[in-house]
């Protein structure tokens, strides 16, 4: 495969790097040292190596990023083909993340990609906070709120609920459905995070379960029958798995039969693919582009060469060409994004007790809380060894875990849920210890 010539491949970004302008950041400095740190020190990694993912690992290796890494969870698939480019028919079957990797160093000389290949809750929090920028091509509102959660785990703030530079894990988000896309710029406690615009997000279509049953006049209804009726019919008690492929393979399977008893054409397994996981096909130009203004994006923020995004940029090319820039707030109250919430105990409340407050704390809800306080395990619930290790600390006070802080923050990993769902979550937690010297009066969340 050819090598693309470094030279004539940093032409243009040595137009960006290497001389001033009037929409540069105020730290910008050109000159060679800016592309060479760049090339050297800034650290990206790319989640997801589907349609877009693949655009995105490609644009930012031909942007001077030479130090990336990509997690995907997938394996390739015929459907992939004809949309994600870097991917061939003898392909099928291998890891995304692997392949994808492989492909744009074998195309881009000087460039190293890490490759994981596992969910991206499998990562420890601490895996995330080794990037300068965290660069997302999903396809999941759930995989998104996640990454989310971890970035602004890190964020910390002053004691006048100022957010701390230093702590600040820029996010560049990407996503496309069919011909519309849109990429925006998250920096956490400074623009709206994930969590402060959820209601941009539409609920899934959901039909009703009398039609699913009874009266089935499209594909759709067949698959959702087989997927939320049928499977639960078979399957008692053994939850679906999306991501698993004799799963869906399965649904598939039991679609085509409902289909074929109703005369309802147009039954496929990517269509299967797509109202099981909500996915509207992709089309690769739109991934294209969205992928360019992200890699542009993620450059700004490295280099400063030029102001970033404020903050969400939409594309329509369903009908001709719309692009439209909105500057979305931030919601100051936003239990992710925000300093965190306050809860007040006593000194004497021990691991244990703070777990099942925080199963019953209102605007919480947490179960299975896995809970660390700078960088300590104080509990785990996974792996067994870790629970196994750190299952004594149950009994002890949290005020003594703490190091018998008057006030610190704790990051608590658990499950909780919303709209019937469960998912994994990442809380930031301001606990104060009542009756301790330095503590100023707080509003009371919780405690005794």
């Amino acid at each position: 495969m050819a090598v693309a010539d470094t030279s004539s491949r940093s032409r243009d970004l040595d137009k960006l790097l290497l001389r001033p302008g009037n929409l540069v950041g105020p730290r910008f400095e050109p000159g060679p040292e800016l592309r060479d740190d760049l090339q050297t020190f800034a650290k990206v990694l790319v989640v997801g190596a589907g349609g877009l993912g693949c655009e995105l690992l490609k644009d930012l290796a031909l942007s001077g990023f030479r130090n990336l890494e990509v997690i995907d969870m997938d394996r390739i698939e015929v459907t992939n083909l004809n949309r994600q480019f870097l991917f061939r028919l003898e392909d099928v079957g291998k890891p995304k993340a692997e392949v994808a990797a492989k492909r744009v160093m074998e195309r881009i000389s000087g460039v190293h990609i890490v490759p994981h290949f596992c969910r991206i809750e499998d990562k420890d929090i601490d895996f995330y906070n080794e990037f300068n920028i965290i660069a997302l091509g999903l396809d999941s509102i759930e995989a998104r709120s996640y990454i989310n959660t971890v970035a602004c785990s890190f964020l910390e703030y002053d004691s006048d609920d100022n957010p701390r530079e230093e702590t600040i894990k820029p996010i560049v988000d990407g996503g496309t459905e069919g011909f519309k896309g849109h990429a925006r710029v998250i920096l956490p406690g400074i623009t709206p995070c994930f969590e402060c615009t959820i209601w941009l997000f539409p609920p899934q279509v959901k039909f009703p379960l009398c039609t699913l049953a009874e009266t089935p006049r499209t594909a759709a209804h067949c698959i959702e029958y087989a997927h939320l009726i049928k499977w639960n019919e078979v399957h008692g008690g053994v939850a679906f798995d999306p991501d698993d492929p004799e799963h869906m393979k399965w649904v598939y399977d039991e679609a085509i039969k409902r289909a074929e008893l109703f005369g309802i054409p147009g039954v496929t397994y990517s269509l299967t693919q797509g109202v099981v996981k909500n996915i509207i096909p992709a089309i690769a130009s739109t991934n294209a582009i969205i992928s360019a203004a992200c890699a542009l994006e993620t450059l700004k923020i490295a280099t400063e060469c030029s102001k970033t995004l404020s903050n969400y940029l939409t594309y329509n090319g369903s009908e001709g060409l719309h692009t439209k820039v909105a500057e979305f707030e931030r919601d100051k109250d936003c239990l992710v994004c925000g300093p965190g919430i306050r809860i007040e105990l006593d000194t004497s409340i021990t691991l244990q007790k703070f777990m099942d407050l925080l199963e019953e704390h209102p605007e919480l809800r947490l179960s299975k809380a896995s809970i660390t306080h700078r960088g300590k395990n104080l509990y785990m619930q996974a792996p067994p060894v870790l629970e196994e290790m750190t299952r004594s600390n149950l009994s002890l006070t949290l005020f003594n875990l703490m190091g018998k802080l008057p006030k610190d923050v704790v990051h608590v990993n658990g499950t909780t849920s919303k709209n019937d769902q469960k998912f994994s979550c990442l809380r930031k937690l301001r606990v104060v210890f009542k009756g301790v010297d330095g503590v100023t009066d707080m509003d009371t969340a919780g405690g005794a």
